[in-house]
């Protein structure tokens, strides 16, 4: 049996643990007031570059919350014919060489690339070159044309560079059947806007030239057992398209592909490549993606005439492979860098035209 001074010390125990606990409680949510308040402090310069780097991407990471696509069920909301272009659609995508590659059932107009080779999982993995904002966006005005493009011209734009073949009939089914697809996956996007995980993967620049060398050491490690050591691809059995698609040679997408560009194909493989990567888990690190990019664009491919393109050359991208261009840099250096140097340039000629 408890005695009374048992009690009273019990009694004073838990009152010290009770207060105890309030203060923990009260503390945590002071830390909480005051980054609500305040923002999170930055690391102090005692602190390792590379801790407060992770430190920023983990952030950078768990802010980006990527665009989802519609569901299944919003498919079930569209007339039984509305589907049947929409599954079509995808099957064009996912199958592009099937009906209209070299052996296709429907036209003979790629070179055996499938759509997704390019477009991952179908146009909807985040930062995969994914079409979920093509609805939202087009039609819109294009630089590199010059001219106010429809979806349909961006279509044909990647059947005659990235598929280095010629563009679908604009009023055909298949392309009424892409239009379908590509609608639905806008399904919920507000116009005129390009939500997180839209297109590619925005990368870093190097302070250095990417080096077609190292990358081709990264290309033998991480990428020749499914694109081949010739980076002629692997073909399937029954020889109509790729499981996995050449990267250079006769079949693989033309220097007028977006992918030529060297900071599209970098971001492209940072957040995809090697097989199994992701935006939050990459498997390559940024100077890898950049040499390896490199490499993979220094190797031989088919030429497209892109004297039409760029009309005004100081429109170009800072990595434009080709001249002319308004700025005194090279045709190599806008290849592989270093690009700050061409951006900066870029950003001083430009503010002093607005002027």
């Amino acid at each position: 049996m408890m005695s009374p001074d048992d009690s009273v010390v019990k009694l004073i125990r838990s009152l010290k643990l009770l207060t105890g606990l309030l203060a923990v409680v009260f503390g945590l949510f002071s830390v909480f007031l005051l980054v609500v308040l305040f923002g999170k402090p930055e690391p102090g310069p005692d602190q390792a570059a590379g801790e407060k780097l992770t430190e920023t991407k983990t952030a950078d990471i768990a802010r980006l919350m990527p665009w989802k696509g519609p569901s299944e069920s919003d498919l079930s909301k569209l007339t039984p014919a509305e589907q049947q272009m929409v599954r079509y659609g995808k099957e064009l995508i996912v199958h592009t060489s099937d009906y209209l590659g070299p052996k296709g059932s429907v036209k003979h107009l790629s070179n055996g690339m499938n759509c997704q080779n390019c477009h991952l999982d179908a146009g909807t993995k985040p930062w995969g070159n994914n079409y979920f904002a093509v609805e939202a966006t087009y039609p819109k005005f294009r630089a590199r044309s010059g001219k106010i493009e429809s979806q349909a011209k961006r279509i044909n734009d990647c059947f005659e560079r990235s598929l280095n073949g010629k563009g679908l009939d604009e009023q055909s089914n298949e392309m009424r059947a892409l239009l379908a697809y590509m609608k639905w996956l806008g399904t919920g996007v507000p116009p005129k806007q390009a939500p997180d995980g839209i297109g590619i993967y925005k990368m870093n620049d190097l302070d250095r030239a990417a080096d077609p060398v190292a990358g081709k050491a990264v290309y033998e490690q991480k990428c020749q057992s499914c694109h081949q050591p010739a980076g002629e691809g692997m073909l399937a059995s029954d020889e109509i398209h790729y499981l996995f698609p050449p990267l250079w040679g006769k079949h693989s997408y033309n220097t007028g592909a977006g992918l030529y560009r060297i900071s599209n194909l970098a971001g492209y493989v940072k957040a995809n490549m090697p097989l199994g990567a992701s935006y939050d888990a990459p498997q390559l690190i940024d100077g890898q993606a950049w040499d390896v990019a490199a490499f993979i664009n220094s190797m031989p491919r088919p030429r497209k005439d892109l004297s039409k393109d760029w009309p005004n050359p100081a429109d170009k991208p800072f990595d434009h492979p080709f001249g002319p261009y308004a700025d005194p840099f090279s045709e190599k250096q806008h290849k592989y860098g270093p690009f700050n140097p061409i951006k900066d340039w870029q950003k001083r000629h430009k503010n002093l035209d607005a002027r």
